[in-house]
This record gives C-alpha cells, structure tokens and sequence, in this order.
C-alpha cells in the first residue's frame, strides 16, 4: 500500500511544475515526496512542516530545501502538495491558493463540511488548478472496475452493492506504524477523525460512481469499525464495512455490484499502488499547465465529504441522514 512512486510516461511537452511540500511524516516521506523526484512532471523544491525536524531530515534525503515557514514555502514554489491532518490542510490550502499557487489535495478537504467548504471556496475563487489524492482512481484496474460497471448500468439497474475496506494499519506494529520502535506509534489525526474519514472516501466514493448518486446513509459503530447502509439515487442499497483496526495478513478492499443483468467484482489484492503514482503526476501537472481536468478535483472531493459527514452525524444520532448537496 506504501509502495514507492514509479517512473511514470514520456516527458511532458512543459517545463516542470515547481512543487512545496507541507508535511513530513509518514505517508509524506514514503508517497508525497518521492512522488515529485520520480518524473519530469513536476519538481520538488522545499518542504515545510510544523515539526522542523523531521522536515529538515526529509529534505535532505532528497537534497531539497527545508522551510523555515508556510510563508517562505509559498514564495518559493507554484503549487503546493499537501500531507498534512485535514484540519491543517484546511487552514492553509485557502492560503495557498488565494497566493496563486496550485493545489494538491489529500482526502478528506477539512475536518468538517464547513472546513472543505472554505478550501473548496477558495479554489473556485481563485480558478485554482487542483487534484484530489484518492489513490485507487488513478489505478487503470480502478478505471476498468468503473466502466464495466456503467456498462452493467446500463443493462439493467443496480439493485445492490457491496463494499469492505479493512486493514491494521492502524493498530500497534501496522504500516502506519513503520519505522517507528516495535509496539510505538504516533497519535494521528486518524484516532481523532477513525476510519470513516479516512478510509470512507475511498470505498464510498466507488460505491457511488458503481450504483448510483448516494442520496442518504445510515451508519453505526465507533471510530475504530464502522458499518454503513447506503441508500442510492436509482434505488440500489449497499451496505459497507470500514475498519483500520483488524488484523488482516493484507488490507482488503473488495465491491460487487448486483444487477438483473449479472454481478460485477473488484478487488486490490494485488494491486500495484506505485503505478497510481505516474498517472496522478502528469494529471497535476497537466491541470497546472494545461488546464485540464483531473480524475479527482475538489469539486468531487466536497461531494465525497458530504457523504462521510452524513454518515458521522449517523452514527452520532443512530438515524438515517440525507446527504447535502455541497
């Protein structure tokens, strides 16, 4: 899951897109950052975080500037990449992109609806170019997954559709644990927000793009597992399990669609994660210099929010929630 950025496609026809990184922990050191050192698309320039160290140490393995301060970053670079807790990228994406920089996003926006709304706000204001990290939709497996699904759609409608994205990531000695001291791990933004929003997005946004604009969910459980019923537009139900908590030998993220006109199966049990890595680089670096539209936008990531917040106030107050149109 934590694979190494591969080397992606032929050279871009452009001049590289000059990239700050905020953030410096895990996911940072073995995605975010590798992710500019692996291709021509673009270049990373400096990194900036709250922890000066452990951005000084990331720095120097890829013999790049260590920020002194979010304020240096932003003049240094045109667009920033962010791998940082949700309620930190909500607070300074805003910045960044009322400076004029691009915008790479991590999911979920902000902590909040109201904290996605105002990133997503001020991209609109600004006609930011931005892309959205929601790994398996840069997959071409993922890609496939989706089409055949549309197709099966169109066939007959979908009555039902399944989903699991478990794993122990977050569990003493799972991958986010990695390179820490044997039974240590740092407390997250993940024990603070769980699983559902960090893991929500992904599945529940196949979910939707399988069987059907999601109009309403109910969901039940606690931070560590959660178990969602979703309610879709053309009538399908689905029902979803999320959980960082298990121990599994691998993660397992699974969907089958049902329909009067056969069933349709996905899995990433073998999935490659590093091969997302090319495609979600050049789509970047195409929407900064050519304007084009990405797999995942903020615009797609604030309706995925409000899928995840509807599930939340589920949760909290054991009723169905219609989701809101954000």
């Amino acid at each position: 899951m934590t694979s190494s950025p591969a080397a992606g496609p032929p050279a871009a026809s452009y001049s590289p897109v000059r990239v700050g990184l905020v953030g410096a922990g895990q996911w940072a050191a073995t995605m975010h950052a590798p992710l500019h050192t692996a291709g021509a698309e673009t270049e990373l320039v400096g990194i900036w975080s709250a922890g000066g160290r452990s951005s000084a140490a990331l720095a120097a393995q890829h013999g790049v500037r260590a920020f002194e301060s979010f304020d240096e970053l932003l003049a240094s670079c045109e667009a920033v990449d962010f791998a940082a807790p949700p309620t930190v990228q909500a607070e300074l994406a805003p910045r960044a992109a009322d400076a004029g920089l691009a915008l790479l996003l991590e999911k979920p926006l902000g902590g909040s609806l109201e904290q996605a709304s105002a990133v997503a706000e001020a991209v609109r204001r600004n006609r930011t170019p931005n892309a959205v990290v929601l790994t398996k939709r840069y997959h071409p497996r993922t890609r496939s997954f989706l089409a055949a699904a549309a197709e099966l759609g169109e066939e007959a409608p979908v009555l039902g559709i399944t989903g699991t994205y478990l794993h122990g990531g977050f569990l003493a000695g799972g991958f986010l644990s990695t390179g820490m001291p044997a039974g240590q791990r740092k407390t997250t933004w993940r024990d603070e927000f769980g699983a559902l929003y960090d893991l929500g997005p992904h599945l529940l946004d196949l979910m939707e793009l399988a069987a059907g604009p999601i109009e309403a969910v109910s969901a039940h459980g606690s931070r560590e597992y959660v178990a969602l019923t979703t309610f879709h537009a053309g009538g399908a139900t689905g029902q979803a399990s999320l959980s960082g908590s298990v121990q599994l030998p691998s993660v397992r993220t699974r969907l089958s669609v049902y329909s009067p006109a056969g069933t349709l199966d996905y899995t990433t049990e073998g999935m490659d994660h590093a091969e997302c890595w090319p495609i979600l680089r050049r789509e970047f670096a195409d929407a900064v210099r050519l304007g084009s539209a990405p797999t995942v936008d903020v615009e797609r990531a604030m309706q995925i929010q409000a899928i995840v917040e509807a599930a939340a106030v589920s949760a909290r107050e054991g009723r169905r929630v219609t989701v809101e149109k954000p």
